[in-house]
């Protein structure tokens, strides 16, 4: 039985990597490697120069070294050896090769009876024959350099010297840059670790902080140590923690008030619900209308307690997500609007407003809520046949106000700290209608804003709730 044998396409991005073996270097692993890359670089840079450096210092010594030679042989006077008359410099020549290129009817080369011929050819006859007055080149052969000067009509001195003790010390020159450059690179690799090692601990800190968060839930914050760039990290970490930590209070605040606030009307509720089904059960008492209407009109009432309620609370869950984008917002159209949605429901109950332009960015609904809930519980605490007073107007500093002033009994001095927290009310309070969230909604959307909100009496005896807002006239 055979088959296809299934291929796995491993991405950068498959965590499977490491196990199919596309495994990466860890950070201290690509800080080594760099330093060791950068270090290699800069000595094989430097060592290159250097080596050339050295080898045309060296090749240029020989060269002047040997012009040199050539020139003082070509002045030295002659000297008479076994009734031949032969240049001096023949006798002070033993690391050379020295001839005298003659050019007659053929050419002949003199040179020591001792010594070695050195090695002659184009260049060379050209300058015993006066075409060139010098000449200099390497012979391959030999592997020597070779000048040639005129000593006079139809001659030539050539000499010869051998470059292998040039090479050999050029040589040896490489194989000291080579050990010293990969003495160095393995310096530079071992404190390329060192660095790493001390540069990232404070990372993998953060990297086990992190992890442990994700693993446990446990915000605590991470001990920083220093002042540089990794410890700013590591307080922006704890900073993030923080609030992460703060939202989470807040949220378990939030579920828990709401669920104690929730328990009463649903307690009722249920009370009333299992009244009634008692009452219609076969052989029990029978409800008088008048009852039954107190019981309905109660479930009824605490349907809506609870649809308020609901709706405050996805209104405050709402304004807790973050606004992408704001618009311009005219303050005078959104408390207007406001107004004609408080007054269908006000009965009795009149409006005093005055209004002057003002103009901000945010959310319009969310402000428009926001007054409107001034403009509601205004209208809940104010007897029939009073007035709320509505202003706008401005500081004069960047910012404008909205006052919202009824005519109620007023707040108690020891509850004005506390009326715009969530599920908050008083103690004349608890006996109208509302969840405890309208105002908390209020100062979620100043603050969202830029603004403040504020609570204290008015001079007509009731409550004055003021919304501060930058912006600028229209």
């Amino acid at each position: 039985m055979t088959g296809a044998v299934p291929t796995v396409d491993v991405t950068e991005d498959d965590p499977r990597g490491t196990r199919w073996g596309t495994r990466r270097f860890s950070l201290r692993g690509r800080v080594t490697l760099l330093a060791a890359a950068c270090v290699a670089g800069a000595v094989a840079l430097v060592s290159l120069g250097a080596y050339l450096v050295v080898q045309s210092n060296l090749y240029q010594q020989l060269d002047d070294n040997l012009i040199a030679r050539a020139q003082a042989a070509v002045q030295s006077p002659q000297v008479q050896t076994q009734l031949k008359q032969v240049p001096g410099a023949f006798l002070a020549s033993a690391d050379l090769q020295i001839g005298q290129l003659n050019i007659g009817k053929e050419v002949t080369l003199t040179y020591p009876q001792a010594g070695v011929a050195p090695p002659y050819g184009g260049q060379e006859i050209a300058v015993a024959a006066g075409e060139a007055a010098s000449s200099i080149r390497t012979d391959l052969a030999t592997d020597s350099r070779v000048v040639a000067l005129s000593s006079g009509h139809g001659q030539a001195m050539v000499l010869a010297q051998s470059m292998a003790p040039t090479k050999r010390a050029l040589n040896e020159l490489a194989v000291v840059l080579f050990l010293i450059g990969g003495a160095g690179i393995l310096v530079a690799a071992a404190a390329g670790t060192a660095v790493a090692r001390a540069g990232l601990r404070p990372v993998d800190r953060l990297t086990t902080a992190t992890e442990r968060v994700a693993r446990t839930g446990d915000l605590r914050p991470i001990p920083v140590s220093g002042d540089d760039e990794l410890a700013r990290l590591t307080q922006s970490f704890n900073t993030m923690l923080g609030t992460v930590a703060e939202s989470q209070e807040r949220q378990r605040q939030l579920v828990a008030d709401a669920g104690h606030e929730l328990r009463t009307p649903l307690t009722s509720l249920r009370t009333n619900l299992e009244l009634l089904l008692a009452a219609s059960r076969p052989g029990a008492r029978t409800l008088s209308d008048e009852d039954r209407a107190d019981i309905e009109a109660d479930i009824r009432g605490q349907i809506d307690e609870l649809t308020q309620l609901i709706g405050d609370l996805v209104e405050l869950a709402r304004q807790d997500v973050p606004q992408e984008q704001f618009e311009r917002v005219e303050m005078m159209d959104v408390i207007e609007r406001a107004l004609d949605r408080a007054r269908r429901r006000a009965g009795e109950i009149e409006f005093d407003v005055a209004l002057q332009p003002w103009v901000l960015t945010g959310d319009n609904s969310a402000l428009e809520r926001a007054v409107l809930n001034l403009l509601d519980n205004a209208v809940k605490f104010s007897p029939s046949g009073s007035t709320v007073r509505v202003r706008l107007y401005p500081l004069g500093d960047g910012t404008a106000v909205v006052e919202v002033a009824d005519s109620g009994p007023g707040i108690a001095d020891e509850d004005l700290p506390k009326v715009f927290d969530r599920f908050y009310r008083s103690s004349e309070a608890r006996t109208l209608p509302g969840s405890g969230l309208g105002l908390a909604i209020v100062k979620h959307a100043a603050e969202r804003h830029g603004g403040a909100v504020y609570a204290a009496r008015a001079p007509e005896g009731g409550a004055l709730l003021t919304i501060r807002l930058p912006g600028a006239p229209e």
